[in-house]
């Protein structure tokens, strides 16, 4: 194990100068120079104003100051600083590579980002170390840019940004929601249709914090399913795909039809005595469709299902 160190290029530059086109309306610096430099962030932006490297006619300006016509802005970014988060020399399965972005098979039991809890064993950990000297400052800090996440038990594709333009381009494709996300689940019983669409909203529970429930006051959330495998009236094998990114989304859902995933103690699974036990919950990220930030590229990408999910597949088989 070692620190992680700023081994990526310096964000540095030597300082950009703006002219406010005459006939433009007033509205704040951090806009203006967003829209003159698209390759920087607005938040990168708003970080060289903190920093006082911002100026306009000489002087240095902060978020709250408009400018107009005529008016000659200056700016340059600060230096990216090394993450605090140690790296750890952790193998991942990587389904694709290149300067600007990493698509992972995230292992089940992995937890994806450090919090209260967590030791140095997380993906951001092990990002960290893969992706030494590559990392060019994700807000400000060398550390892979994490556009969403999937829940420790959840296996899967994971997609991470290595510098500021790519993260910023997908989480505008997450945000936007253009870009297409398939899971397949075991769920406990065999839901009455063989396809559907689940429209609820989903907040957080008013009693038990740590989970989500559907109803009145939460996030508009969408999710459409599919069986494709019955395993008599035990169990079946559903595929979704989810149009909004919610905490939890398709747990919540499939419980809110009445049919918990395999192993999901949180949301009312329980052991049927017909079945194998489960080794964790059964979900699992499989194929995702994104452009790539950089290059407009589709990228289709598709995970494989891990050894403990084909095995349970396996033994569903001959109940």
């Amino acid at each position: 194990m070692q620190a992680a160190s700023c081994h990526a290029p310096s964000d540095r530059l030597e300082a950009n100068t703006h002219t406010v086109p005459e006939g433009s309306r007033r509205e704040r610096a951090d806009k203006v120079l967003a829209h003159a430099f698209p390759e920087h962030s607005r938040a990168a932006i708003q970080r060289a104003m903190e920093a006082g490297l911002v100026k306009a006619d000489g002087k240095v300006i902060d978020q709250s100051q408009d400018v107009g016509p005529g008016q000659v802005l200056e700016f340059s970014l600060p230096e990216v600083v090394a993450a605090e988060i140690r790296a750890v020399d952790i193998p991942l399965d990587v389904i694709f590579e290149d300067k600007h972005l990493i698509v992972l098979n995230k292992a089940a039991g992995m937890v994806v980002h450090p919090g209260t809890g967590t030791g140095e064993d997380t993906m951001v950990h092990a990002l960290l170390s893969h992706c030494a000297g590559e990392l060019s400052g994700i807000g400000g800090v060398e550390r892979p840019g994490i556009v969403h996440r999937l829940d420790k038990e959840t296996s899967g594709l994971l997609v991470v940004a290595k510098n500021d333009t790519a993260h910023r381009a997908l989480a505008d494709q997450f945000a936007s929601r253009t870009l297409k996300k398939e899971y397949v689940a075991l769920v406990s019983g065999v839901p009455k249709n063989d396809s559907g669409t689940i429209d609820r909203s989903i907040a957080r529970h008013p009693v038990h914090r740590h989970r989500m429930t559907t109803g009145e006051g939460g996030r508009p959330s969408r999710t459409d399913w599919t069986v494709e495998k019955k395993f008599g009236e035990q169990a079946a094998l559903v595929r979704c795909r989810i149009h909004t990114g919610r905490t939890h989304q398709i747990r919540v859902h499939l419980k809110s039809l009445g049919h918990p995933l395999l192993g999901d103690t949180v949301y009312g699974w329980k052991q049927n005595p017909k079945l194998p036990v489960p080794p964790r919950v059964m979900l699992h990220a499989e194929h995702l469709v994104f452009t790539h930030p950089v290059s407009g590229k589709v990228m289709d990408l598709t995970a494989p299902l891990p050894a403990d999910f084909k095995k349970m597949l396996t033994a569903l088989r001959k109940v």
